[in-house]
């Protein structure tokens, strides 16, 4: 079967099966998480490398950061990934809709995760500013990029929720296997940059 066939839910469930190598799309997304892997690390290894050129971390006068509210909150979103592992389970067994209503459901458990973590990035700035000391600057950076990571996933489900109202075809279900890929190395890149942020209370 040709995958420009795979018009339905069972057909595009077919073409999976018989697909030896995995698609372009999903290696261009393993691409693109090596490079932000790379950027990421780069910039914990700043955070520590200033960490150890500072007499006091973070600053005096800045409280040192929580530590069960980010804990509690990353294990929501690593709990998030787990619906988006059932939705290609689901979309392999050719069940469209359990596939679609998975993917709702790990965007809603996203999106409640991301405002949470922006009311809390909210406060952070009321009591210090990036422009304060080399700590507010790399904490920022680093907590920022991960959050826009997670906005930019979330786009990406809700218009994967959109385009899969019309159906699963094979071009649907492969952005599917693309969008769990990134909501795994976005829950995984979590650990790191959670245990950097509350590394001073520890």
């Amino acid at each position: 079967m040709r995958s420009m066939e795979a018009t339905g839910p069972a057909m595009a469930a077919a073409a999976d099966r018989q697909r030896r190598d995995m698609p372009s799309g999903w290696w261009g997304v393993l691409l693109f998480m090596c490079t932000e892997t790379t950027l990421f690390a780069l910039a914990i290894a700043s955070y520590f490398y200033l960490r150890f050129q500072a007499a006091h971390w973070p600053p005096l006068g800045v409280e040192k950061p929580k530590v069960a509210l980010p804990l509690v909150l990353t294990a929501i979103l690593l709990a998030s990934a787990v619906p988006l592992f059932m939705a290609v389970r689901s979309a392999k067994l050719g069940r469209a809709r359990a596939a679609w209503l998975l993917v709702l459901v790990a965007t809603v458990v996203q999106i409640g995760y991301l405002i949470v973590q922006v009311h809390e990035f909210s406060s952070d700035l009321e009591k210090m500013s990036p422009k304060d000391s080399s700590y507010a600057s790399i904490y920022f950076t680093l907590l920022g990029a991960h959050h826009i990571h997670v906005a930019v996933g979330i786009l990406v489900e809700l218009w994967l929720i959109a385009r899969l109202v019309g159906g699963m075809t094979n071009y649907r279900f492969i952005a599917l296997r693309c969008t769990a890929l990134y909501w795994y190395f976005v829950a995984a890149l979590a650990l790191p940059v959670v245990f950097t942020q509350i590394y001073p209370s520890l």
